[in-house]
């Protein structure tokens, strides 16, 4: 019996880990909550550009056409997606986590929405004007939004397991017997999360939302925004992917929140004319350090299709070239493949610590000026993206990435081409 080499049992080791974090229910109905209410962000976002674009002459254009009214037409749209996003997001993960406990959707989305905004506390301007302040819908409001639509949805699910609900004659419509069945589920989550509200109230935090942003969200976006978790994360998920699991979609249910938390941040400081706080969010990532897709592969793609020898890989450089200019690498990560490939796995782990960490020191210094903040999808092609998010010299900087991906992968490439080529040739040699 073959014995197994280091990586088939490394890779055993992996996968059990990776696939219960893959599948475990929270993380699973974070993920689908963010990616519910990702076109809603990023559209709303979109409208931030206009009224910050980099040439004065198009703003005084739009300024002689409209007035400068048009610039609260845009606020507007981002006030109403972006700044309020955690509305989305709770709707998105109650009902993502509804359908895995197969509970009617609005039996769960509305009790878990309105549990957030028990929770929210007034402002009162005056006595005759209240209301909730936009600013906690957004990213700040992001974890306690999580927080409420998961412990709501328990909730319900406890309640309706137990058999507490009213049941209405057969004869009643759908809709209506629906309505009733949840009303002792509501009737506990109006309770204990009045409880909870007034609980807070009587501590130095004043009310959750403050509790769990200081004390979680917080630090963990300090902790999400360094380098040095960066890297580690970005080297996981290569790691993961190195192994046939989709390492971005694995640590993306963690890394999600924490770096959208982190670039909505730097859109609201960018919407002001502030200076940007933080240089590592979710358009750092997408942009300056997946260069083509995990592990910054468009050097490989480019070497696939301009240098390969072997007519395997000149084949699939063809194939990967037009994916790989909208971000997407699933056609060299299992086409070439890297997966499992003791050659490619060692490039394609380690580029994130390099393209990271460049990326974070010349914006550290200034010779880049640090994303924006502006949601773009991450499918956005090189240097369109780099343009929109830090100007000319963003984009500058992902061609310079591009030819730093091409010279690290070269000699990589180089062993594997060698091989798929005398494969190709001896083969060719015993059919003749």
């Amino acid at each position: 019996m073959q014995e197994k080499s280091f990586l088939d049992k490394f890779g055993e080791k992996l996968m059990p880990i990776a696939n219960k974090l893959n599948s475990n229910r929270y993380l699973a109905a974070i993920r689908d909550g963010f990616f519910a209410s990702m076109s809603i962000i990023i559209v709303g976002s979109v409208f931030l550009i206009f009224p910050n674009f980099p040439y004065q002459g198009f703003i005084n254009f739009m300024n002689g056409i409209f007035g400068s009214g048009w610039v609260d037409f845009c606020n507007r749209a981002y006030d109403m997606s972006v700044n309020v996003m955690t509305i989305y997001v709770v709707i998105g993960i109650s009902r993502s986590l509804a359908r895995h406990y197969k509970i009617a959707t609005i039996s769960a989305v509305v009790p878990a929405l309105m549990s957030f905004l028990l929770l929210t506390p007034e402002i009162h301007e005056s006595a005759k004007v209240s209301g909730l302040p936009l600013k906690n819908f957004g990213a700040s409001g992001l974890f306690l939004g999580m927080f409420c639509a998961i412990f709501s949805v328990e909730i319900t699910r406890f309640v309706l397991k137990r058999g507490w609900k009213i049941k209405m004659p057969e004869t009643v419509p759908s809709n209506v017997s629906a309505s009733f069945e949840s009303l002792i589920p509501v009737v506990f989550i109006f309770l204990i999360y009045l409880f909870i509200f007034q609980g807070f109230k009587m501590t130095s935090f004043g009310s959750a939302q403050n509790f769990i942003f200081g004390i979680l969200q917080k630090p963990l976006q300090a902790l999400g925004s360094s380098i040095g978790a960066t890297v580690l994360i970005e080297v996981i998920a290569t790691l993961l992917f190195s192994f046939g699991l989709h390492g971005p979609n694995i640590v993306g249910a963690i890394t999600t929140p924490i770096w959208t938390a982190l670039t909505v941040e730097n859109s609201d400081a960018y919407r002001l004319h502030k200076a940007l706080p933080n240089i590592v969010n979710s358009q750092f990532d997408s942009s300056f350090v997946k260069l083509g897709g995990c592990g910054a592969t468009i050097g490989l793609v480019i070497l696939l299709v301009f240098v390969a020898k072997s007519d395997q890989f000149k084949s699939l450089g063809k194939l990967s070239i037009g994916p790989a200019i909208f971000n997407i690498n699933e056609p060299v990560i299992f086409g070439a493949p890297i997966v499992l490939n003791p050659i490619l796995m060692i490039p394609f782990i380690l580029s994130p610590i390099i393209f990271a960490t460049l990326s974070w020191i010349v914006m550290r210094v200034g010779l880049v000026p640090i994303t924006n903040g502006i949601n773009l999808p991450w499918t956005m092609p090189l240097v369109f993206s780099g343009f929109l998010l830090s100007g000319w010299r963003g984009a500058l900087w992902q061609i310079i990435e591009i030819f730093l991906s091409i010279a690290w992968y070269y000699p990589f490439f180089k062993i594997a081409d060698k091989q798929a080529y005398k494969i190709e040739m001896d083969g060719a040699k015993a059919e003749s």
